[in-house]
């Protein structure tokens, strides 16, 4: 899933046009410079060597664009499947072209499982797993990795929790018993739970001053309301980091923690008939429980068209960020939503971006995206614009909206088709990424022999499947609205449009008052 937060992360900063540098964090990256006359020698060269064709080959014409080439053809190695005699399922890629694994341990243990009072528990328990592990502290855990030339990494999202390893072949044995003393048999010291709560309430105080951050507090809360578990913080809010304890995190590590509420995904240079007992001698010892079933119910749909705005006096640019209830992963409009999607906001040439972007200069980057999650997730569109031209950009953000749901040319379909088609493959370079692909259709429960799918169904979407989708999930009288920014600058702007009611909150009204255990 994309969170609101990370969406708008990737839509850049407002102007006109990207600023040299600006893709490095707005500082410019200095190269050394040819002296002026190998310089020119060197252009002289090379537009020698571009206006020659080679020997036998036809002048390139350049008068218009080349044509995009064949969608390439992805032939995935068979994904195998067994499980270890405690009930552990494994998935397997054999691929041997280089000497690496990836090994991911995907636990139905994310955020949705937290209770009331104790947001951010599911977030605190990966993260605390290699803080220390069958006696030994954070930094020895972190010199042993480094001795294998290995990564180690654990965290959780809303629905998982994962621990994933990367290690060459050779050291997979020792790494592999690291790891699995991370995942089964972590101590949960109490001076790193302390530490670990100070950096998440001084996060939650710098959040107060970062606009995306309080763009998609405030668009969860307003979706999905605040007792959803999408609608809440997964990363805890003052009072429960306050509360929890290192017994919440043993209970939670205990209840949820469990081979039958797991899967084991293992990508690399290793074979089934090898693996098998490496990973029988870690995580066939791990005793199964009874693991209570994952509840989270579909939350109601957008009714009417309200304005939240969030005022930040002084702020250079605006975050506007729109959006209702989308669709969930398993749904049988996703491959014909995602071409949708890739038309109206989802790749460069979208026509958000272009709008925005290329054509008004409003922005460094204007997008859409659903959240796809086993129940509907949030669509969201958005980008961070110029403060004068906050009313403007919204204006044509609804415009937008509502010619998606109009007829669609062929060549845009076509185009937005084929660049899913063609982007695909790439997902599939590394071990890491094969892993990641597997783990998605695991969390959704989706068959392993739909990675080899995805290109056939995205290319047989039609266009009568993608104008119906557009009716049915894009509805501008029918969407949340929020921006923060200045509202000085910016409510005449808003109010011009005629939009529906605006509501007008603070920065209090959004996050509550400052943590008073925050450190700065």
């Amino acid at each position: 899933m994309r969170s609101p937060r990370s969406f708008i992360g990737q839509l850049g900063r407002a102007g006109s046009r990207r600023a040299p540098g600006a893709g490095t964090g707005g500082r410019a990256r200095r190269r050394a410079r040819p002296a002026p006359a190998f310089a020119l020698a060197l252009a002289v060269l090379a537009g020698a060597v571009l206006a020659t064709p080679a020997h036998g080959q036809a002048r390139p014409d350049r008068s218009r664009r080349p044509e995009p080439g064949p969608v390439p053809a992805l032939r995935l190695p068979p994904v195998q499947e067994f499980t270890l005699s405690n009930g552990l399922r494994v998935l397997l890629v054999d691929k041997h072209d280089l000497p690496l694994v990836q090994v991911n341990l995907h636990l139905r243990a994310g955020s949705v499982r937290d209770e009331a009072g104790r947001t951010g528990l599911a977030s605190l328990t990966a993260d605390m797993l290699d803080e220390g592990a069958a006696g030994r502290s954070a930094l020895e855990i972190a010199d042993a990795v480094e001795m294998l030339g290995a990564r180690l990494a654990t965290g959780a999202g809303m629905h998982s929790a994962v621990v994933s390893l990367r290690v060459p072949v050779a050291r997979l044995e020792p790494a592999l018993a690291l790891m699995g003393d991370v995942a089964l048999r972590p101590d949960f010291p109490e001076a790193e739970l302390d530490r670990l709560r100070k950096e998440r309430l001084t996060a939650l105080l710098r959040q107060r001053d970062e606009p995306a951050a309080i763009a998609a507090e405030l668009f969860n809360r307003t979706l999905f309301g605040e007792t959803h578990p999408y609608g809440r913080s997964a990363t805890g809010d003052e009072a429960s980091l306050l509360a929890i304890t290192t017994a919440d995190l043993r209970a939670f590590h205990r209840t949820f923690y469990r081979p039958n509420n797991a899967t084991l995904i293992v990508v690399g240079a290793v074979r089934a008939e090898t693996l098998r007992p490496r990973l029988e001698a870690v995580f066939g010892g791990w005793d199964a429980g009874d693991v209570p079933a994952e509840r989270v119910e579909a939350a109601p749909q957008v009714r009417g068209r309200t304005v939240h705005l969030v005022d930040k006096p002084g702020a250079a640019q605006s975050i506007i960020l729109i959006g209702r209830i989308g669709a969930a992963r398993t749904s049988e409009d996703y491959h014909t939503l995602e071409v949708m999607n890739t038309i109206l906001g989802g790749s460069f040439t979208s026509r958000l971006n272009r709008n925005l972007r290329e054509e008004k200069g409003y922005t460094y980057g204007a997008r859409s995206s659903f959240d796809f999650l086993p129940v509907p997730g949030a669509f969201h569109a958005g980008a961070a614009v110029q403060t004068n031209a906050t009313g403007p950009a919204l204006h044509e953000f609804m415009k937008e909206l509502r010619a998606i749901r109009d007829p669609i040319p062929d060549e845009e379909l076509t185009r937005a088709r084929s660049f899913l088609a063609m982007r695909y493959p790439a997902g599939f370079q590394s071990v890491a990424g094969i892993a990641a692909r597997i783990a998605d259709l695991v969390q959704y429960g989706i068959p392993t022999d739909e990675l080899g799918r995805y290109t056939e169904r995205v290319l047989g979407v039609e266009r009568p499947h993608v104008e119906r989708v557009a009716r049915e999930y894009i509805d501008p009288d029918n969407i949340a609205i929020i921006v923060v920014g200045d509202r000085a600058a910016i409510e005449s702007q808003i109010r011009e449009l005629e939009l529906g009611e605006i509501r007008f909150l603070t920065v209090t009204d959004v996050f509550g008052e400052p943590p008073a255990g925050a450190q700065e």
